[in-house]
């Protein structure tokens, strides 16, 4: 049975410009649970887009679906994307892409080192993925580019697959919620938490729920940098969102972003990307003892940290708050004591391995 279209359902027209390359099992399910914690007992709802797909799972797939598409039209035989060494976007891109069709180029840059980041190497190197070590002055960057890049037929993504077209998977991801929401499947949330580096989820989600008529506040939390993650960097993604999808379609509201109910979360980055805080080393050991599940110090621990201190606010005591859990649940059956192959990976990489 094909998955509903939540968005052809409000904008055929849009609907009718955008196709869709299926990747993902959608929709993903919604359930309230009991959460014990400091302050007492409370119901929380969970959206589980960890199982977005059974190739690689998480927030990433949803983006993919539009991105790859618009590729093909441009008969790319290559799509190229950029992240840090652990990036769920550049392994997701680069495995959906293998199952595209698509030849895949990572560049990549150095982060903080997490459990996972060998494993994703290594499935990187498992997949056949080109990895090129990015960073430097913007010439040397823009030299890289040239060097690997120039003549292959290639669609570059951008960073996370925030894009206005990777964003409009997330529009359909809050017309999703919303379906959920009228079925009685969950409470109406009152807020919203979810982590945002690139901005696409949040702003998608915020915009798909403006389009519901829902009231929901989402609350992006940081996980990036401030010079990537901030309101004038969000209010652009908004504005060109909805500015392409009233170009396509004008039965989309041209206010639609004067209506989307969003807010940035600044206080639980922590020390830097991909590095924890006490608080967000607490929220991963109760969403594994109490939620059933695995949470990571990148996105998901700060998100949830953001949604637990909250909870402990009187003012919030009778609202419905909302997890938004994007983190791949797919294990990567992979070794990370050591590299699969480590002429496949650029030497400077191999500082990640034990």
């Amino acid at each position: 049975m094909p998955a509903p279209d939540y968005l052809r359902d409000r904008f055929p027209l849009l609907a009718e410009q955008l196709p869709t390359l299926h990747l993902a099992s959608l929709p993903t399910p919604v359930r309230e649970l009991a959460l014990g914690t400091d302050s007492g007992r409370r119901f929380v709802s969970v959206k589980y887009d960890n199982l977005t797909g059974d190739v690689y799972g998480g927030n990433k797939v949803r983006k993919l679906e539009y991105v790859f598409p618009r590729a093909r039209t441009r008969h790319a035989l290559r799509v190229a994307t950029f992240g840090a060494v652990g990036s769920n976007h550049a392994l997701a891109t680069a495995l959906y892409a293998r199952k595209a069709g698509f030849d895949c180029t990572c560049f990549l840059s150095h982060q903080a080192c997490t459990p996972l980041v060998a494993a994703t190497l290594n499935m990187h190197a498992q997949n056949g993925t080109e990895l090129i070590r990015y960073g430097g002055s913007y010439k040397t960057r823009i030299e890289i580019l040239r060097r690997d890049l120039w003549g292959r037929h290639s669609w570059v993504i951008p960073m996370g697959g925030s894009s206005w077209l990777g964003t409009i998977g997330f529009v359909a991801a809050g017309l999703e919620l919303a379906d959920q929401v009228a079925n009685h499947e969950i409470p109406l949330p009152d807020k919203l938490y979810v982590g945002t580096g690139t901005m696409g989820t949040a702003v998608g989600i915020a915009l798909g729920l403006s389009i519901a008529g829902l009231a929901t506040e989402v609350h992006a939390v940081r996980v990036s940098d401030a010079s990537i993650t901030n309101w004038k960097k969000m209010r652009l993604l908004l504005n060109k969102t909805v500015a392409m999808m009233h170009r396509l379609d004008k039965a989309v509201p041209e206010d639609l972003g004067a209506r989307a109910n969003l807010r940035i979360r600044d206080e639980f980055f922590g020390p830097g990307y991909a590095q924890g805080t006490s608080a967000t080393e607490k929220a991963i050991r109760l969403a594994r003892d109490q939620l059933r599940l695995t949470l990571e110090p990148t996105y998901t621990g700060k998100a949830l940290a953001a949604l637990l201190a909250d909870m402990r606010l009187p003012e919030n005591e009778a609202l419905n708050l909302l997890y938004w859990h994007t983190y791949n649940s797919v294990p990567l059956n992979v070794p990370n004591d050591h590299p699969l192959d480590a002429t496949a990976l650029p030497k400077e990489f191999l500082r990640y391995f034990p």
